[in-house]
Formats: C-alpha cells, sequence, structure tokens
C-alpha cells in the first residue's frame, strides 16, 4: 500500500461502511485514532495506512479492492489540481484496452497505478473501472464540481424522447449524454480535462463522439450543424460570457441577450442546434423566467412557439425549460406548460403528457404577454391558487426558514491590523484586475478570492475562468492567508459602501493580523454569516409573499382575523 496515500472521513466511512459519524467518534473515543496529516481543519486527511493499521490492530475487516488502490494511488501521484489530468490518463488507458486506441501513449508511467488499472480491467471491464474513478473523482470534488444529477439528467432525456443524435454544448463530464442513449453526440465544454474524461466517458461505450474543449458561446464549434435533440446545463451568472464580442452574432435570433441574461444566449445557442421540429432540453436559473430585462426575448420566443414548457424542479430552483425549434410555416401553439414538480421529478412527466394529449390545459400564451412576460411557474400558480390554503404553506415555510446567527460574543481586546496594500508589498496577496477596458479580464484560479465595491466577495471554486468588469480578482498563498477570511473581511469592507457613492479602496482594506489557525476559524465564521444572509433573504421574500397572501385572503373571503 502506498505510504503517501491519503484519505478524507468520508473515503474512511465509505471503506469502513460506516456514516462519518461513526469516524468523528472513532476520533473522540480513542486516543490512538490516526492523527490527520494533511487537510484542513474542516476537511482532514489521514494516512491510508496508518488507518489499514489501526483497523486491523482492532481486527476489523478493511481490505482495499484494485479499484480504491487505484484510486488512492492516483491521488498519491501528485497535486489536487493535476487530478483531472490522471483520470482522464487512466481513462485512456481503459480505452486503449478496451480497443478504442490502436495505441497507448497516456503518460501514465508508475508502473503501480498501472498493474491496477490492469486488475481493474480483468475484474469489472474498461466502463465500469473508468467509471469507479470517475465517481470517486467526483466525490472527492464535489463542493468544485457542478455536474447534472442523474435523476434530472434522466428526466431530460426522457422529455426529449429516443434520439439518435444530440449536442451538448456545455457537456461537463457526460451527465446529459449518457442519459439520453444517443448513438452520436456532439459536445463541447470550456475545461479541456472535462471535455476530455466526457469523451472518454462516452466512447468507452461505442458511442460516437465529437467533443471540443472550447467555450461554446464564444467559439461554436458547430456552427452551421443541427442535431434531433439539444439537452443543457449551462453554467449560471456568468458575467463575462462574451457580451461584446458577438454582439452580431446570428444566433439571436429571438434578440441579442442583455449583458446580464447569459442564460438567453444559451437558450438560443441550443436552438440553433435543433433541427426543425426539434427538441431543446434546458436547465436554467429561476430568475431568468422573469427578469425584466430578458423580457423582450421571452416574449419573442412565446410569440414564435419555441417555448413549450417552464418547470421548476426544486422550491429553490432550477427550471427545466423545454422549447422546440419552430418549423417552417407550422401555426405557432397558443398555450405553455408552467408546472412546478414539488416532492417528485416524476410528476414532471405526467404533467408533460397530460400538456401534449390537452394542450388547452395549459397557460394561454397571450396572457402572458403583458409588460413583465413572466413565466415563474410560481408567480402563475399564485394567481390561481386559493389565498387561504396558500396562506398556510407559506406560513409553515416561513417558520421553517427560522435563520440562525452563528454565536458571536465581545473581544477582549482590538487585534492589530495590516492592509491588502501591505499584504501585496510582503508577497502574501497578488491583485488582478482590468487596468482598461478593452485589457483582457483577469482569470480566476481555485482559491482565488473575486470581490467588487458592490458586496461581492467570494472564493472561487470551479475551473479558471475570466472575470467581469469591475471584479478584482486576489490570488493570495494559502499558507500565510486563509481566502475566507479575506472575503470576509472585503466583504464586511464592502458593506458600509452599499448605501454610499464612493467606492472602496481595495488596498487599504484593513485585515486583522492574526495567525492561520485563527483565520481559519473565522474564516468558518464568514462563511456561516454569508448564509445567514442568504437565508435571511429568502425569509425576506417569503414573508413579504406572506403579507400579499394575508391581504388577498381576508379580501377575497378566505381567510379571517383569528383569536
Amino acid at each position: 500500500m502506498d505510504d503517501d496515500a491519503t484519505v478524507s472521513a468520508a473515503d474512511i466511512a465509505r471503506l469502513a461502511g460506516v456514516g462519518r459519524a461513526a469516524v468523528s467518534n472513532w476520533r473522540r473515543r480513542y486516543p490512538d485514532f490516526p492523527q490527520p496529516v494533511g487537510g484542513t481543519a474542516s476537511s482532514p486527511l489521514f494516512g491510508l495506512s496508518a488507518v489499514a493499521g489501526w483497523f486491523r490492530a482492532r481486527g476489523k475487516k478493511f481490505e482495499l479492492s484494485a479499484g480504491e488502490r487505484a484510486w488512492q494511488r492516483l491521488r498519491a501521484l501528485g497535486d489536487d489540481l493535476d487530478l483531472p489530468e490522471r483520470v482522464s490518463r487512466a481513462g485512456v488507458f481503459f480505452a486503449f484496452q478496451a480497443g478504442v486506441f490502436d495505441t497507448f501513449d497516456s503518460k501514465l508511467d508508475d508502473p503501480e497505478l498501472l498493474t491496477l488499472l490492469s486488475e481493474m480491467t480483468h475484474q469489472s471491464g474498461p466502463v465500469e473501472a473508468f467509471e469507479l474513478l470517475c465517481r470517486r473523482y467526483f466525490e472527492a470534488h464535489s463542493r468544485r464540481l457542478s455536474a447534472t444529477p442523474e435523476p434530472i439528467a434522466e428526466l431530460m432525456a426522457r422529455l426529449t424522447g429516443p434520439v439518435s443524435t444530440i449536442l451538448d454544448p456545455a457537456c461537463g463530464f457526460g451527465a446529459l449524454a449518457l442519459a439520453s442513449g444517443a448513438k452520436t453526440v456532439l459536445g463541447q465544454d470550456s475545461d479541456p480535462m472535462t471535455a476530455s474524461i466526457a469523451a472518454l466517458r462516452l466512447k468507452l461505450r461505442g458511442i460516437e463522439v465529437e467533443v471540443y474543449a472550447v467555450d461554446a458561446l464564444r467559439e461554436d464549434a458547430f456552427a452551421g450543424r443541427t442535431a434531433e435533440a439539444v439537452l443543457c446545463d449551462p453554467p449560471f451568472n456568468e458575467r463575462a460570457w462574451g457580451h461584446d464580442e458577438l454582439v452580431g452574432d446570428e444566433r439571436w435570433e429571438y434578440g441579442l441577450p442583455p449583458r446580464g441574461e447569459p442564460e438567453l444566449a444559451w437558450v438560443q445557442h441550443c436552438l440553433a442546434h435543433v433541427e426543425p421540429g426539434g427538441t431543446v432540453a434546458i436547465l436554467m436559473p429561476g430568475a431568468a423566467a422573469g427578469r425584466r430585462s430578458g423580457k423582450r426575448i421571452r416574449g419573442n420566443l412565446l410569440r414564435a412557439g419555441a417555448v413549450r414548457a417552464v418547470v421548476t424542479l426544486a422550491p429553490a430552483g432550477p427550471d427545466l425549460w423545454l422549447l422546440r425549434r419552430p418549423a417552417p410555416g407550422e401555426r405557432a401553439p397558443s398555450t405553455v406548460l408552467l408546472g412546478e414538480a414539488g416532492d417528485a421529478l416524476s410528476t414532471v412527466d405526467e404533467m408533460w403528457r397530460e400538456f401534449r394529449a390537452y394542450p388547452e390545459s395549459g397557460v394561454r400564451i397571450i396572457d402572458l404577454l403583458d409588460d413583465d412576460v413572466d413565466l415563474t411557474p410560481a408567480r402563475r400558480r399564485a394567481r390561481d391558487e386559493d389565498p387561504g390554503q396558500a396562506f398556510e404553506v407559506v406560513r409553515a415555510r416561513f417558520a421553517e426558514l427560522a435563520p440562525q446567527l452563528p454565536p458571536l460574543e465581545a473581544a477582549d481586546a482590538e487585534p492589530a491590523f495590516t492592509t491588502i496594500g501591505e499584504l501585496v508589498k510582503a508577497g502574501v496577496v497578488e491583485v488582478r484586475h482590468m487596468a482598461r477596458t478593452d485589457a483582457e479580464p483577469p482569470v480566476a484560479q481555485r482559491g482565488d478570492v473575486v470581490a467588487s465595491v458592490t458586496g461581492i466577495a467570494y472564493v472561487h471554486s470551479g475551473p479558471p475562468e475570466p472575470v467581469g468588469a469591475g471584479l478584482t480578482v486576489y490570488r493570495l498563498d494559502a499558507e500565510r492567508l486563509d481566502a475566507d477570511f479575506l472575503a470576509g473581511c472585503l466583504r464586511a469592507a464592502d458593506l458600509p459602501a452599499a448605501s454610499a457613492s464612493t467606492r472602496i479602496d481595495g488596498r487599504r482594506v484593513r485585515i486583522p493580523r492574526v495567525p492561520i489557525g485563527v483565520q481559519r476559524e473565522y474564516g468558518r465564521v464568514f462563511r456561516n454569516l454569508a448564509e445567514f444572509d442568504a437565508v435571511l433573504r429568502e425569509a425576506a421574500e417569503t414573508g413579504r409573499e406572506l403579507v400579499r397572501l394575508g391581504f388577498a385572503g381576508l379580501v377575497e373571503g378566505r381567510l379571517r382575523p383569528g383569536r
């Protein structure tokens, strides 16, 4: 067993067949439980050999399969940032074993790992062997990766129906393509390793694949080509999606997407790549159905008959939009389906079947073409519902929210302070921003802090991506400065500016001068405060809805004064 291999608490729980709480109990109850050798206080890593030895000393079985040993070896061979490349190289090995490639040159030169991969192929076959490594990779980086949940991917595939060819312009790791059952897949993803893993997963199953590692909005690899169906789970709320350089793009048949509406750019991109009469299934943030900036495009989509359904899949989103590219000369439909899945995704299948059988059961498009062109299913429900019953539902939701402020107490003394400018001079922080409007935007990498003077401050956790104008990237030395701590300090500096006209000079922002361990504790509380703020905002919105329903219910006689 590789002495350098490490495992997280979640890994230990999985290998031992217990819950994570059991691992926490072992750490508290047994002084000889192996101490962390890396990671962080909230996500510690343990030496795999030490953990296995601890289990054996207590007579507990702790045998690792070839797949688990291969996964641990793969992780131990380099930095976590390069892990997706090593997973991809393992996929090339499996593809060679399966006869997909005639030659093998995946740059995997570790004999122990190659032996384990061969053993995995012999035991379970190349497809399942690669899927095991992919699952472990997704689990280990679940907070950084954004993968379409399997039940939602299967739902989208069912609603588009059986097709031979699909296109996914934001294919990720290929979840939608795999669910579709298509024989030919056209895909794009802006991250090269993600695109590579997706292509390998599909090729191992004998699917004809074309996947390009470029951003689909900025560089359309399939310009002029169409597929029977398009399935898409695009990135939400991208600030730098190419608005200025794509002003005259021919894909904007229904109108130029506003700068703050990249999701409507993805909708039109998908419609441009589906055959006439073909279906588009795309996941959208709930706000995209009602933002005023997008009402013109939504109106044009409705008038053309391109929007067929908007269904909210969960209370906090996302929405599933079903669209159809109008065929030349056909009459536009007069209704559209607006619905909510509730607690079961299967209800969406039932709603869609009923709507297709009885289109008159949907919402009249002419009724939606008002000043708002709001396609939000919940708002439509609010117009038709019994205010008395809805009042009870919303009141229960309001009670559930009950935001809890993280415990804070008065400090004994004020700490010493430094500034970001001083940290820059000390080499702890590097500040990057657009010096001119025509300059290249800075690129945020995993672990960077991205901030503005309008209340935005967060730790970037995804793949490298350019940030929009007005945003600054802070790249820091993680051994001397905690990212969540810095983000909290920047947000604290921004808060007073919310009602002022002056801009905050980032280099003058004060930072408490405390040890890294204290910084991490502060960072944890800053994250909790941000979560509290999000819940507080939702509680405020729910409270306003509660007041609206109270007034409506009293006026309509569905509610009466209580005792």
